[in-house]
């Protein structure tokens, strides 16, 4: 059985590798500090750059991947096509053993395949789903 990797956007480390790699594309740019190597500053431009994409790819690292904030949702599971939806949005999920079912409120519905998925993995998908929805104040 697979476990899923849950990714809260609210992770201090990662915001504090996306504050740090913009501060050193500012810094490295418009050359704020004098170097007596002129070369510095583009090396820490470069630095900054490569954080962002270490940030930005965290969802390829994994193959079953969840990412979340309180405006919605981004996973990954048994695919390699990606699916963000807003919790707004969300009329209902069903979970059962293979598929989560999630229906919007327009009535199309999404079913997320659930095979060789550990069911506490499954279990903790669904519960953030429904919390984040029924918590969500446009969801009224």
């Amino acid at each position: 059985m697979k476990n899923i990797h849950f990714d809260n956007t609210k992770n201090p480390i990662w915001i504090a590798v996306l504050i740090i790699s913009l501060i050193f594309i500012i810094i490295g740019t418009f050359e704020i500090f004098e170097f007596q190597n002129p070369k510095t500053n583009k090396i820490i431009t470069v630095t900054g750059f490569l954080l962002q994409l270490i940030f930005y790819s965290r969802f390829l690292w994994h193959k079953h991947y969840f990412q979340w904030n309180k405006k919605g949702t981004y996973f990954r599971i048994n695919s390699w096509v990606g699916k963000s939806i807003k919790f707004n949005k969300i009329k209902s999920t069903v979970l059962n053993d293979q598929y989560l079912v999630i229906t919007k409120k327009n009535g199309s519905k999404i079913n997320v395949d659930l095979t060789n998925i550990e069911k506490s993995d499954a279990q903790k998908l669904n519960k953030i789903i429904v919390s984040n929805t029924v918590d969500n104040p446009a969801y009224y």
